[in-house]
């Protein structure tokens, strides 16, 4: 790099046909690129490169105008990359490194990194017991460990609570189902490789399973079991749903992005006057749930529509991709919802609003979703009687109102540094007792705070009480309850708060009481 930056090479962009391209990548022996080329070729386009001294690359660019604009520069780490991230493919190496016009830019860079670094859930999640990963397990199914099972199940619980109070129904329903269910909604033809199929999909000889990527199939079969009337409209079914889906290998990162995860799934069927009420009554939650976990301020949203020149992936035709686009843009903007437009990013059957959340290294995902299908009710021929008698299909609403679980808990790690506000934290309170004389009255405190649901533990080692104040402080523990002869005899608890440090001297009621609070209302701080 110091060599290449002071020889100032200029970088000169220049076109090939791909027959000469060809020609010239396979007369070098560069395998890989001959792979792209001849992808390419099937476009009938020159194809673009990159020359640098003696250094030829296939590249669409562009590039800056020489070596020498480089001022700053880091090479920041050298791991193995499967080619195209296929692990059945050869294995690389792929160098990162990184570079700025000044110094300054790149220290304040790499500051940043280390930043994220502290914050990544897939290093501080294992740290703090969160959850693990087993070689003989496989890549992209995590463990949950006591204390992130813990957090899973608070979240789970809240939300199924705040479902219910607005109108959804639970269902339970199988982790699999024949193929033949798959094949009326699609999933057989438009998603088959991400699904871990049981059996041997093309032999229709014998019954096929899957294990299920989704749940709309499977709550569309609870809309069906009997007859519906416009009154019964809007019907609205949520599950916290187990799903599978094969991700590539390359693809997969702690538990941003895993084989198979848990989800607030729901889907609400409804008639055409009723959509837009509807679609906002999701939107509602969404944003509630956001706000209440502290990332509401994090996010942007993404309306995500069809590819037209790529119809394949798509069900329907362009006039019912046209009219679901057209009801789901006069909805966006009659809400005030302020969005970018992701050319096909839709789903295989309709439009979709996509609540976008950046992790600590800056790779944006899909944390929840509102989509619009007003094509798979026909599919399955699910109908009610309309006041007018006549049969119609309704519109069906796919919705999130937290996403994944395990994602969300990664963001949660990284959003709060694994210092989680009180009503999320696995342990609430640690008790400190300072010798071993103390320890039947730390029981006594701990028996009197699980009386109000509180998460505590105690630590009745033998050793110094500075350092287990120090081993709490790294567990990240929002408080702890230090007690000596003092609080012995005055029925109090010496209070740390995690952050502030010694806050003083309480009566353990009044302390009970500020806590209560907190959790009650779901403060953040």
């Amino acid at each position: 790099m110091k060599k290449i930056v002071k020889e100032n090479l200029p970088l000169e962009r220049y076109e090939m046909t791909p027959d000469e391209a060809l020609k010239y990548f396979e007369d070098n022996g560069e395998i890989y690129k001959v792979e792209l080329i001849k992808e390419h070729a099937a476009k009938g386009e020159n194809i673009t490169f990159y020359k640098q001294g003696e250094f030829n690359e296939l590249c669409a660019g562009p590039h800056i105008m020489s070596t020498g604009s480089v001022k700053a520069f880091k090479l920041t780490s050298c791991t193995g990359a499967y080619w195209r991230g296929d692990e059945k493919n050869k294995m690389l190496q792929r160098i990162y490194g990184v570079a700025f016009p000044k110094a300054a830019e790149l220290e304040e860079h790499l500051a940043r990194i280390e930043e994220a670094k502290k914050r990544d859930h897939n290093k501080l999640g294992r740290e703090l017991e969160l959850f693990t990963t087993s070689d003989v397990i496989g890549q992209g199914l995590p463990i949950m460990l006591p204390k992130g099972a813990r957090i899973i199940q608070l979240l789970q619980r809240f939300v199924e609570d705040e479902e219910q109070k607005r109108g959804w129904l639970l269902t339970k329903t199988p982790f699999m189902a024949k193929s033949d269910l798959y094949k009326i909604s699609g999933h057989w033809d438009h998603y088959l490789d991400g699904m871990f199929v049981l059996g041997d999909p093309t032999d229709d000889t014998k019954e096929c399973f899957a294990l299920r990527p989704m749940t709309c199939p499977f709550q569309y079969q609870a809309y069906l079991n009997r007859a519906r009337s416009y009154r019964d409209l809007p019907l609205r079914y949520n599950e916290t749903s187990t799903l599978f889906r094969n991700e590539a290998s390359g693809e997969m990162h702690g538990l941003i992005r895993v084989r198979q995860f848990t989800i607030s799934e729901g889907h609400l069927m409804c008639r055409p006057d009723q959509l837009e009420s509807e679609f906002k009554g999701c939107l509602e939650l969404a944003i509630y749930m956001l706000k209440t976990l502290g990332l509401y301020e994090d996010v942007s949203y993404r309306f995500s529509q069809w590819d037209p020149n790529d119809k394949e992936k798509y069900i329907g035709t362009q006039e019912q991709w046209d009219e679901a686009q057209g009801v789901m843009e006069k909805i966006l903007n009659h809400l005030g919802i302020s969005y970018k437009i992701g050319i096909g990013e839709a789903a295989f059957y309709g439009p979709k609003l996509d609540i976008q959340i950046k992790n600590v290294h800056g790779k944006e995902d899909t944390l929840i979703t509102i989509q619009i299908d007003q094509m798979l009710a026909e599919k399955f021929g699910m109908e009610y009687t309309d006041a007018d008698g006549k049969k119609k299909n309704p519109y069906i609403i796919h919705r999130t109102s937290i996403g994944c679980y395990e994602r969300t808990l990664a963001l949660l790690i990284e959003k709060y540094a694994g210092a989680f506000p009180l009503w999320l934290s696995p342990v609430q309170v640690k008790i400190l007792p300072i010798a071993d004389r103390h320890h039947e009255r730390a029981y006594e405190i701990k028996s009197e705070l699980e009386k109000y649901g509180m998460r505590v533990e105690v630590d009745d080692r033998s050793e110094k009480i500075g350092y287990k104040i120090r081993e709490a402080q790294l567990q990240k523990i929002n408080y702890m309850f230090v007690v000596g002869d003092k609080e012995v005899e005055e029925k109090t608890v010496s209070v740390r708060k995690r952050g502030e440090g010694d806050i003083g001297s309480m009566a353990l009621s009044d302390i009970i009481a500020k806590l209560n609070e907190k959790i009650a209302t779901k403060a953040i701080n």
